[in-house]
């Protein structure tokens, strides 16, 4: 049998620790290639990404296939010429960690609050530890008195995962509360693409056009789902009628 000598043990040794060093210089490039494909993201919202969303961003990335659907029940679905047109759905009463904003422009504010969602989420909350991403992630908007424009707070909200819906974890920014959300009836219609202003408008209108004069939604306030991150071009969203209470 071969004996092992002490200078094998110690070769072992460094290759083990040159192995160590390579794969770290990897995950520091890895974490810097993220950031810069975020900082390019973010510059089209006209924000500055900080330097210290690259954990977070490294953390939703690696975690990124993982997403857990926001519980609710299909009450009808509603077609036009044949093809699927809208739907009807019914969102139980649950816990949303929510932060608002009132940027110049939509895509600022919905910018700055996710980032400030992603730190909680990833670990800035009183557990320590990663909570989970959950789809989608709602915008609640609301018109002008004109309905021309959007008025400029908005609010950003993220559902907790199931397991931290009786305790939810404390958020570490004080800028982010955890709200308890009545049950929600809404009317929604898929579109996709960028988010913005003009975008958002365009698809009130057009979905006011589908479903005609009603009383039974509300006329200023609206919610934009999210189901996609912003680097996709063509991203899943959905504009939400809010069904006024029965």
């Amino acid at each position: 049998m071969a004996r092992i000598s002490l200078e094998d043990l110690e070769g072992l040794g460094e290759e083990a620790a040159a192995g160590g060093e390579g794969e770290e210089e990897e995950e520091e490039e890895e974490r810097a290639r993220l950031f810069a494909h975020w900082e390019a993201v973010a510059s089209t919202h006209r924000v500055t990404l900080p330097r210290d969303m690259a954990g977070p961003i490294a953390t939703m990335t690696r975690h990124g296939p993982a997403r857990q659907p926001v519980p609710f029940v299909t009450l009808a679905h509603h077609a036009e010429c044949e093809e699927p047109a809208y739907e009807e759905r019914r969102y139980p009463a649950g816990k949303w960690a929510c932060v608002t904003k009132g940027e110049p422009l939509y895509e600022q504010s919905i910018s700055l609050s996710f980032m400030k969602l992603m730190r909680y989420i990833c670990e800035e909350n009183s557990v320590g530890r990663y909570l989970g991403m959950t789809v989608p992630v709602l915008n609640e908007i609301h018109l002008t008195k004109e309905g021309t424009k959007l008025e400029r707070e908005v609010v950003t909200a993220y559902y907790l995962p199931g397991e931290f819906q009786q305790n939810p974890p404390v958020p570490t920014d004080p800028e982010i509360h955890i709200t308890e959300r009545a049950p929600l009836r809404v009317m929604t219609r898929v579109f996709y693409g960028v988010t913005t202003e003009e975008t958002i408008l365009r698809e009130i209108n057009l979905f006011w056009e589908l479903l005609g004069s009603t009383d039974t939604v509300l006329r200023e306030t609206y919610i934009v789902a999210t189901y996609e991150n912003p680097s996709i071009p063509q991203r899943r969203n959905e504009i939400w009628f809010i069904c006024r209470a029965e």
